[in-house]
């Protein structure tokens, strides 16, 4: 028997992640059935948003996925159990979905080559048994991988996100971390990045929260930004620039450690408006819209080095009304890549 509820909780998800790294999509369903509770709310990246059940999971968004991998593989980079202020129970996983891209998956044309997809993956137990999953996934960084992103160009740099430097994200317990250090390092560098509107960024005192040579692996789109000054120049200026009033939702959140890990969920996890320019190429409209983001962050000592962010920028351009598909389909018909040219 596994020494804690979250060593069982994990273990308990354990088949469904061994079953979509075999790329067994009939274990994956049996997986789905044994785990998940029958009216279990399941809450999915754009364009897939909330589902009728967990069958919807297992027999359309799985099986589309592996129907464009045949060779589907899932590889977990970090798997963390943990238990927020409310007392909900969580397990999170960090990674990413690869194989050779050999059919369309949401009209994104195949490379025929290895291809990747980055994955943040919540899932909250009750019982050993999973009653809610929220989940973004990158599918943007398909697109880019494709050829076929038709939005504006990432100020950060694209690239294959990592795995921790540390290489142990998926350690039983994560022996050596202290999980109630690294919650309070998180949870005050949070609550300092609602400081903006009282005084600015040096209101924010990102040297006291953050290691010098940290890395800020943001979502496609975004991209990769190094040490505190690369956050700043490609991310939060333009970032902040363009929605000064932003509100994290740290409150109404999930936030949880295991370990040197923390992990963040909430659906959404902001709110702001679009009031400047600057962020993505988006014209400042005066749109009031929602934001999730999916966090993972890594500490070293008292502050942190890595912090693996996912955000459903596809839902973003929804609700400012921007149908990325279809501009990618009419992107790809110009190329002549597109099946109805």
């Amino acid at each position: 028997m596994s020494s804690s509820p979250h060593e069982r909780n994990k273990a308990a998800l354990r088949p469904l992640r061994n079953a979509l790294y075999n790329g067994d999509m009939q274990a994956a369903e049996n997986a789905v059935k044994s785990i998940f509770a029958e009216n279990a709310l399941i809450q999915l990246t754009y364009p897939f948003e909330t589902l009728s059940g967990p069958e919807q999971l297992s027999q359309d968004v799985f099986a589309s996925l592996a129907n464009a991998f045949p060779d589907l593989e899932r590889r977990d980079t970090i798997v963390i159990g943990g238990a927020a202020s409310n007392g909900s129970v969580w397990v999170g996983c960090c990674g990413y979905y690869t194989g050779s891209f050999r059919r369309p998956w949401l009209d994104i044309p195949p490379t025929g080559h290895q291809a990747s997809m980055r994955f943040h993956e919540f899932f909250r137990f009750e019982s050993e048994q999973v009653v809610e999953m929220q989940a973004l996934w990158d599918i943007p960084e398909l697109m880019m991988q494709a050829r076929a992103w038709p939005m504006s160009p990432s100020l950060g740099r694209e690239w294959h996100v990592p795995g921790p430097a540390t290489q142990d994200g998926l350690l039983p317990n994560l022996a050596g971390g202290n999980c109630e250090v690294s919650l309070n390092i998180v949870s005050s560098m949070l609550a300092a990045l609602g400081k903006f509107a009282e005084g600015g960024v040096e209101a924010m005192r990102l040297p006291d929260y953050w290691h010098p040579a940290c890395s800020w692996y943001g979502p496609a789109g975004i991209g990769t930004c190094r040490g505190i000054q690369g956050f700043r120049d490609w991310h939060q200026i333009p970032f902040l620039n363009a929605m000064p009033d932003r509100i994290g939702s740290l409150g109404a959140g999930n936030l949880f450690a295991e370990g040197d890990y923390v992990g963040f969920t909430a659906w959404p996890g902001m709110r702001m408006t679009i009031s400047g320019d600057g962020w993505l190429g988006i014209a400042p409209s005066n749109r009031k819209i929602t934001m999730r983001s999916l966090d993972f962050w890594r500490c070293e000592g008292d502050l942190i080095r890595e912090n693996w962010v996912l955000v459903d920028i596809l839902d973003v351009y929804s609700q400012i009304g921007v149908d990325v598909f279809a501009r990618m389909r009419e992107f790809n018909k110009a190329r002549g890549t597109h099946p109805g040219n």
